[in-house]
């Protein structure tokens, strides 16, 4: 057992190395700088091959819950082409401070073109507008104001209420006429009818001057990072601005790195929470004592039958959408689509506490160090995690306006996780892949649930729906991680101060300030 654990130690730290070696191999020039313009003070990065040979430039926009550091591999591939590429973060997220809305997003994409033209950093009549999902949308609605020479973009949002799409569910109305020499490109599996209306909004357009790209094979964040929308993007580019394409399509090798040094950690964090969580078994002679008041504390919680389980998450989640039809209590958070999420959780995790309070009453005979260890588990891990994602693929370090929204997010995290546990039943009921299954169950009531919050009750959640599989790793992972510390610790409310905290910071990464 020893060498296995000692192989799989040493196999993380070798996959972290390897992964930070390939993430930082680029040859671009990267530059961050603040502009301010129309009252919007946007962080920016400046992307080019480092000198002064530039053709022309690309102004690219991030989509929703995104950030410019997300759109690297499109921007490293306009700069392949002796492109200068600014990349900006939209209000309410990566850097740039909120609040952020669809309007006050365009408004400051806006602005930043204007300002850029105006200090003679880019020229009009030698300028890309590009940008992904909310980004495409933008830029389309930016350079029908501000002439251009032309746009790329990519899975744009919709903007017109059609192919099964409701009009509570659009960012933008009222699309503009296709501006001259844009490129729309949509993904064969996009949400939201994105595709069927990105073809239509090229067919309304001047088919002598753009022209409609579908990508087979993608999904609507994949694109970002193939190599056929890069290629499409650097031809379409070299045409609008008159030069030869070089056809280099920058090296997939950052991206790459990110993920192998993402499951290095991933391959680490099992024992490095095993060791953490056990820390005090060692003030307690072969930890018998503390084994045994864990064991009789979890023993003392009810064995819910799977049926009920299911039925009783099901009737909660959809009491939960229906009451937030009418009225969220957390909206104060101030997070868009986090607030209502948030408040999904607090429902749920009340609702069924206060109705099995006296077995909730079981889950606090924890330890108060037992708890501490758990909180620091969290805390260490989400660190790691963003820490890393921070410095390879994505800005996910957290502001301290968004640390400022972290109690609340625990605190409904908490309740809804407490629910689940006490769902779940001891962990001498359900062990392995029963009980994560019997979990991963539970949370897909919950999201269907959301998608009927979604599209019957129009509550406008767009982002249950675009960061679908993100939700679905990340609840994996999650709940991996806190069956470690549940059956190490025979405390069901250590699992929960554990994964609540996890849950906490992903919402805090992924929703925008508003």
């Amino acid at each position: 057992m020893k060498w296995r654990k000692g192989a799989r130690a040493a196999t993380g730290v070798v996959l972290c190395i390897v992964g930070f070696a390939l993430a930082w191999g680029t040859r671009y020039r990267e530059t961050t700088v603040i502009v301010g313009a129309g009252g919007c003070r946007l962080v920016t990065d400046v992307i080019d091959q480092g000198n002064d040979d530039v053709r022309g430039s690309v102004v690219l926009f991030h989509g929703l819950a995104a950030n410019k550091k997300i759109m690297s591999y499109l921007a490293h591939g306009f700069a392949s082409e002796k492109l200068r590429v600014f990349v900006p973060d939209l209000p309410g997220h990566g850097r740039t401070p909120g609040p952020f809305s669809f309007e006050r997003a365009e408004s400051c994409a806006d602005s930043l073109v204007r300002e850029l033209i105006a200090r003679g950093a880019i020229d009009a009549q030698r300028t890309i507008l590009a940008g992904h999902s909310m980004g495409g949308a933008i830029a389309i609605r930016v350079a029908a104001r501000v002439g251009v020479a032309g746009v790329v973009a990519v899975s744009p949002a919709p903007m017109r209420a059609t192919h099964g799409v409701p009009a509570t569910m659009l960012p933008y109305t009222n699309p503009p006429t296709l501006p001259p020499h844009t490129l729309a490109m949509s993904a064969e599996l996009e949400p939201l009818g994105i595709r069927e209306i990105t073809r239509d909004l090229v067919e309304s357009g001047d088919p002598g001057t753009s022209k409609y790209l579908f990508v087979p094979r993608a999904t609507h964040v994949s694109v970002l990072y193939d190599p056929r929308v890069v290629r499409a993007s650097q031809e379409w580019s070299a045409e609008a601005l008159h030069f030869p394409p070089e056809g280099n399509v920058p090296s997939p090798a950052p991206l790459l790195g990110s993920l192998i040094g993402l499951a290095g950690i991933l391959l680490l964090a099992g024992p490095f929470l095993r060791e953490t969580v056990s820390m005090q078994r060692a003030e307690i002679t072969r930890g018998q004592a503390l084994e045994t008041a864990s064991q009789n504390a979890d023993a003392a919680l009810p064995a819910v039958p799977i049926s009920g389980a299911l039925l009783a998450m099901a009737v909660l989640s959809f009491v939960a959408v229906a009451v937030l039809r009418f009225w969220n209590p957390l909206s104060f958070v101030r997070l868009y689509n986090g607030s209502y999420f948030a408040s999904f959780l607090l429902i749920i995790g009340l609702a069924f506490l206060l109705v099995h309070r006296q077995s909730a009453r079981a889950l606090f005979t924890t330890r108060v160090s037992t708890l501490v260890l758990a909180a620091v588990a969290g805390f260490l891990l989400h660190f790691l995690v963003t820490g890393w994602l921070d410095t390879t693929f994505s800005e996910s370090w957290l502001s301290w306006a968004r640390w400022a929204r972290f109690p609340v997010l625990f605190v409904a995290a908490l309740a809804a996780l407490l629910a689940e546990e006490l769902l779940l039943g001891p962990v001498t009921t359900r062990r392995g892949i029963g009980r994560v299954s019997l979990a991963m169950a539970l949370r897909l009531i919950a999201f269907l649930a959301l998608l009927f919050g979604i599209f019957a009750l129009h509550s406008g959640a767009l982002l249950v729906i675009l960061l679908a599989v993100y939700l679905a790793l990340f609840s994996l992972f999650q709940r991996l991680g806190m069956d470690v510390v549940r059956h190490q610790t025979g405390s069901a409310l250590a699992a929960a101060v554990f994964g609540a905290i996890l849950l906490a910071g992903f919402c805090l990464v992924i929703f925008p300030i508003t």
